[in-house]
């Protein structure tokens, strides 16, 4: 059959309106994520030296969090516990601030403050600091190198919420591709068991989330999620209490899907099947709703500005994407796998899926408008560097759907030549394809239509059936390939949901990412504070380096304290650029103050723990604008040397 390339119509109407969904879309994913909660202060503050012992530890944070009952810890020099282990809540209006007591007697020393919180979007924050009282000195305490939610559990936990959204999206869209674009794929087996798969693998990844979240947000270790206590904590919570609200509604959902592939299915009477239809379509639309609303209340969209708003927005929008995707899946499946798909079904899927990304387009934008951040993080951080590769992904995504959907108007739209073969098909009856089936296979065996039940062996019989089945069955596959329409529909189908695929895979690792607008700001905010000396408060300055060698790459804080002429404390910190300690064999700082000719001086830290120095009484002899340098070796061959101006009164 010979076709021809359809027109493009009103092309450029589409495309922006693509483009406006690939905008906003990506914005608003990147927006959600810039809910973690981050440590804004701390008193004592990071790598102070205080004359006296304090009597508590204060932690002050960007949002609210959730602490549990040993979410702060204080450790001494030995590793050993020297706080109450009674969390108090500090907050007062917007200020968000918890503490902890100490113990009374502490000797002097370092002492290091691991905390550990869940942020109000779900996502667990943990970090640590150290201060010394009196003078710094050695520590046997050992900080985790593991972030958060990381390990064995944290995998596992992102490959549940993975598997949450991919089974939602086939759930919701396949029930609403067969209930809106093809009610007859209701009796397709092949169709019947991908959204049957799709709510088993929600309802399957809701459990081990509920199960997981104990050692997510906890201790990390695997075997606790069998722990009772830790789940009757985490039932306790808003992410407890709205996955169990997922489970109730797949419940709804089961009875959703066995009225749809039963009485659904079986119904013959219209009127009957549309009255059916209709209340199907108002329970389901509730019930999917409710699912999605299961997000939208417990993680970003609950968080932030106008929360009213945006838990409706993120509902929608995680519909739109259910009906795009989930039905686009189950399109795939049955372009695979169907006898014969209905060309109008096929048409009416495609204006489904058009509507999907206008509500996509509208949805996303709010949300970009909302939270994101700025440009310069898209090339800056890791999270705008993922956000990058998401944004080619869906530019793929979308230049496919566009081929998919000139397919499809080549599959809706029969050429001349087709209406010539149907109405000689009118005219010319041919013999059925069951009873084509039947003759081949009676040839191919040597039997015939007169032979009586009675004469044929019964094992002949259920060859000859047999037979029948696999001829009728590659008489469809080739009567299906040879139709070139659905070939190439099926062909960018199958591409589309393959790079769909990959998006949600990096959509999910974005959720865990530390978003650019977080790094930025703390950026500005540890920039800020560099260039000016305030009295009795400490110089704090950062310094990236990169000595070009292997693990050459990180981030030299240094703190000057008190930051004014005569004795300071100096503490140093060197990073990975992920942020965990860095240890390196030698580390040098020297002071220069050039419009007087003095220096430069040099200051030899010591090693305190892995990824931080220290040194006391160290002279500053008169104010000015003075350059500090810090040399940084990481190997026997490879340093260099960075250096920063500041202002010390």
């Amino acid at each position: 059959m010979t076709t021809t390339a359809p027109r493009l119509g009103n092309a450029l109407a589409r495309l922006l309106i693509l483009a406006a969904a690939l905008l906003g879309t990506l914005l608003a994913g990147a927006a959600p994520a810039s809910a973690h909660a981050a440590l804004t202060g701390s008193d004592p503050k990071d790598g102070a030296v205080v004359a006296t012992a304090p009597k508590e530890v204060n932690l002050t944070f960007s949002e609210q969090v959730a602490m549990s009952a040993d979410a702060i810890r204080v450790l001494d020099p030995a590793g050993r516990r020297a706080d109450t282990g009674e969390i108090r809540d500090l907050c007062s209006g917007s200020v968000v601030r918890y503490g902890v007591e100490l113990r009374a007697g502490l000797p002097d020393g370092t002492y290091t403050v691991a905390w550990q919180a869940v942020s109000s979007d779900s996502h667990p924050v943990a970090g640590a600091f150290t201060f010394s009282i009196g003078s710094p000195s050695t520590t046997s305490v050992a900080l985790p190198d593991e972030a958060p939610g990381g390990g064995l559990v944290g995998a596992l936990y992102g490959v549940a919420r993975y598997l949450s959204y991919a089974g939602f999206a086939v759930l919701v869209g396949g029930g609403a591709f067969v209930l809106a674009c093809w009610p007859g794929g209701a009796s397709v087996r092949a169709v019947q068991q991908t959204v049957v798969r799709g709510w088993l693998t929600l309802t399957g990844a809701t459990l081990a989330l509920l199960l997981l979240r104990s050692p997510y947000t906890g201790s990390g270790k695997l075997s606790d999620a069998f722990d009772l206590a830790g789940l009757k904590a985490v039932l306790e919570t808003k992410t407890g209490a709205a996955l169990t609200s997922r489970l109730l509604l797949l419940g709804a959902a089961a009875l959703f899907v066995a009225v749809l592939f039963g009485a659904y299915a079986r119904r013959t009477d219209p009127k009957e099947k549309k009255d059916l239809a209709f209340g199907l379509g108002l329970g389901g639309t509730v019930v999917a709703a409710g699912i999605a609303g299961t997000w939208a209340l417990a993680e970003h969209a609950s968080t932030g500005i106008q929360p009213g708003v945006a838990m409706p927005v993120d509902i929608l929008h995680l519909l739109a994407v259910a009906a795009w995707l989930g039905g686009l899946t189950v399109l795939l499946v049955a372009l695979y796998r169907a006898p014969s798909v209905e060309r109008s079904a096929v048409e009416r899927f495609s204006k489904v899926a058009f509507g999907s990304v206008a509500v996509l387009a509208a949805t996303g934008l709010y949300q970009s408008w909302r939270q994101v951040g700025s440009w310069s993080a898209l090339t800056g951080t890791r999270y705008g560097q993922l956000l990058l590769v998401k944004i080619g992904l869906m530019a793929v995504l979308i230049g496919i759907a566009w081929i998919s959907r000139r397919w499809t108007r080549r599959l809706a739209d029969p050429t001349p030549r087709d209406a010539d073969e149907t109405d000689l098909a009118d005219e010319e009856p041919v013999a059925s394809e069951a009873e084509a089936s039947d003759a081949k296979a009676s040839k191919t065996t040597g039997t015939s239509e007169a032979e009586t039940p009675e004469a044929v062996d019964p094992a002949r019989a259920a060859q000859l059936a047999r037979q029948r089945a696999a001829v009728a069955t590659a008489t469809r596959k080739r009567e299906r390939d040879a139709d070139p329409e659905r070939a190439g529909l099926r062909r960018s189908v199958l591409t589309e949901a393959a790079v769909a695929v990959v998006l949600l895979a990096v959509t999910t690792v974005l959720t865990s990412t530390e978003p650019g607008r977080t790094e930025e700001e703390a950026g500005r905010s540890t920039s800020a504070a560099g260039p000016a000396a305030v009295p009795d408060r400490p110089v704090d300055i950062r310094l990236p380096f990169d000595t070009g060698g292997v693990d050459g790459k990180g981030v030299v804080r240094l703190s000057l304290d008190p930051g004014r002429t005569g004795a300071n404390a100096l503490h140093i910190f060197v990073e990975r650029p992920n942020g965990k300690p860095l240890d390196v064999p030698e580390i040098k700082v020297a002071l220069t103050l050039e419009a007087k000719d003095v220096g430069p001086l040099p200051v030899a830290p010591d090693r305190i723990q892995t990824g931080h120095w220290s040194a006391s009484g160290v002279q500053i002899p008169m104010p000015g604008d003075w350059k500090i340098q810090v040399t940084v070796r990481t190997s026997d061959i490879d340093q260099t040397t960075i250096d920063k101006n500041v202002k010390i009164g």
